[in-house]
């Protein structure tokens, strides 16, 4: 491939001497030479030194296929012979000789916001009002303590019931005894967990207790920065990446007194649930994986061996493990929580929130982790408005009428539309319009192939576990390929979405749907909106299920018998009103009375 240096160091010297010549004319003022623009003249495109590699109209043949656009043959010809000094000199930041690296943590200049210039977004109030919760006599099992909730945790560390550092040694001997089960665990924090609890005790002993999440063990999904402690991404081309600063979210749960017991597992640089240390299991089905990408989070905190994690959401990464582990996730409006020192897959889609066994908990935990931080351009102050003792009588839930009748629905989820009428809610029906939702996910496989360039074009995507064609190293490899423009027209259909979910939002105050309907994930990702999962019932399985595409070749297994696992519902919020899900959350969790039976064996 020539490049412009490769131009100026080989052009025959005759070229050269003119353009001395011509440079020394305009010096003295005399006629410029032949060729040579008249002084003031604008520059134009297609001027360039040719650079790139040596193209034919065949390899414009074959590039239309992948952009599916078609050119006649003298189109082709002119591209051939345009090509290499009107577009391959804009490859220069990669390809040379001016190479630009672009470090980690550089955001696009532009950035998405949700509200799309609305100043006045979310509740005009800022208010926590969590429930009463009382110390009651503690358990005498270890393990009966390790499944209370953050709050009854929270209450019975406030009245010197319970220590921070017992707590925490509960969990370390929980996570050390049943992570070769799960692999749930990629860090063991132990010492520092130990140090956390122990400062945690003398100060609650001090009478400085710092608040509901002082001396709370928890879990952090390794894409977390950590300082003096690895924060691996699940992927073997970063395994021995230690990060010097914590990142905002780990800063914050420190200032509020949280103990970090472990990094979590996740799939591979968020994807699914195979991490270079193997699979993440199910503890209500140790056959299967425990979906992702934030499976160990959501794993570890089903089998009680945290207070609660901290997890991530780009496409699913919450709902999914949730649903398939039993936990309650809130995936919060995006902006809400700042992402400073998290691993970066899709700047203008990923979202930080908590994983816990109960609505309130997380609740709880979106109190201490929200607001802004300087390293992240969309992080916004908005406010949070929760009372756990407002009336939920009168709000009303969207749904989908059609969704609710296919086969993507259970009768647990028309259960919970009956069980929220129960509680003075009113259905009332939606709809969207019938478009190509999926092709948003342009956006999603761009920028996640930008984030990780360098991991691509060094081979070093190689490294990671799965190499399946539903596997990042593929959908890097290809997404290469996508088109500029018709990334600019997916960012404008995206607009279009968000305004059609605007509209559907004024119209109800929240929505309830399937949880792994595919048209609401990405349509509620990509627009900003926050939801809430949580555990409704059970249904019987019986069929190891899996996040990767159908093998033909390599079938899932069946069971020898139906296995009985939790199945949950989705709450989506409008924009920063993620209190009007916790409280709606908590009201149907109480009616359904699931979220307390345990996985058998934990």
């Amino acid at each position: 491939m020539k490049t412009r240096r490769d131009f100026l160091t080989q052009a025959p010297l005759g070229l050269l001497g003119a353009m001395v010549a011509g440079s020394a004319l305009a010096q003295t003022g005399a006629n410029p030479a032949p060729g040579t623009p008249p002084p003031g003249s604008p520059g134009a495109f297609d001027t360039a030194p040719p650079v790139g590699p040596k193209l034919s109209t065949a390899t414009f043949v074959e590039a239309e296929k992948l952009a599916q656009v078609s050119m006649t043959q003298a189109q082709r010809e002119m591209a051939v012979a345009n090509w290499p000094t009107s577009m391959a000199a804009l490859l220069e930041r990669r390809t040379g000789p001016r190479k630009v690296a672009l470090e980690d943590g550089l955001a696009p200049a532009t950035t998405w916001f949700p509200a799309m210039g609305r100043a006045h977004v979310g509740p005009a109030h800022d208010r926590f009002v969590p429930s009463k919760v009382a110390a009651t006599p503690l358990p005498a099992k270890d393990e009966d303590i390790a499944f209370a909730s953050v709050a009854q945790l929270g209450a019975w560390i406030r009245a010197r019931k319970l220590t921070s550092s017992r707590l925490t040694k509960i969990y370390l001997e929980r996570l050390k005894r049943f992570d070769p089960q799960l692999r749930c665990v990629i860090t063991l924090c132990e010492e520092h967990a130990l140090a956390q609890a122990a400062q945690a005790d003398k100060e609650i002993a001090a009478g400085h207790y710092r608040g509901p999440l002082h001396g709370i063990p928890w879990g952090a999904k390794d894409l977390l920065d950590t300082a003096g402690i690895a924060t691996t991404y699940g992927a073997e081309p970063f395994r021995h990446r230690v990060p010097k600063d914590d990142g905002a979210v780990t800063r914050k749960l420190n200032e509020a007194g949280a103990v970090l017991v472990a990094k979590l597992s996740l799939g591979a640089l968020a994807l699914n649930d195979i991490w270079f240390g193997g699979q993440t299991m199910n503890p209500w089905l140790l056959q299967e994986g425990a979906s992702g990408s934030s499976a160990g989070p959501a794993s570890a905190t089903a089998a009680g061996l945290v207070a609660f994690a901290i997890g991530s959401e780009t496409q699913g990464s919450i709902i999914s493990p949730c649903m398939r582990c039993g936990t309650t996730g809130l995936r919060p409006t995006y902006g809400r929580v700042p992402r400073t020192g998290a691993m970066t897959l899709c700047w203008t889609m990923d979202k930080l929130g908590p994983i816990a066994r109960s609505v309130e908990d997380t609740l709880l935990v979106l109190n201490a982790v929200r607001g802004t931080d300087p390293g992240d351009g969309a992080s916004v102050a908005a406010h949070l408005d929760y009372d756990a003792a407002a009336s939920i009588k009168g709000l009303k839930v969207g749904y989908f009428p059609g969704w609710m009748k296919d086969a993507t629905a259970t009768d647990l989820d028309r259960a919970a539309l009956d069980q929220l009428r129960a509680l003075g809610l009113v259905p009332t029906e939606v709809s969207l319009p019938d478009w190509p939702y999926d092709d948003l996910n342009l956006l999603l496989f761009a920028e996640a192939a930008a984030a990780f360039e360098e991991l691509t074009l060094s081979g070093a995507a190689d490294q990671l576990p799965m190499q399946t064609p539903d596997a990042w190293p593929n959908l890097f490899r290809e997404a290469r390929f996508l088109s500029a423009v018709d990334f600019v027209q997916a960012d404008r259909l995206r607009r279009k979405v968000a305004k059609e979910m605007e509209r559907v939002m004024t119209e109800v105050d929240l929505l309830l749907v399937p949880s792994l309907r595919d048209e609401m994930m990405v349509i509620s990702n990509m627009c900003g909106q926050p939801s809430l999962t949580l555990r409704t019932g059970f249904v019987e399985v019986s069929q190891v299920r899996s996040d990767w595409a159908p093998d033909p070749k390599h079938p899932l297994p069946k069971l020898a018998k139906p296995h009985r696992v939790p199945y949950g519902v989705t709450l989506i919020g409008r924009l920063f009103e993620e209190g009007t899900l916790g409280r709606v959350g908590r009201a149907l969790e109480a009616k359904v009375a699931v979220a307390g039976e345990r996985p058998v064996g934990f």
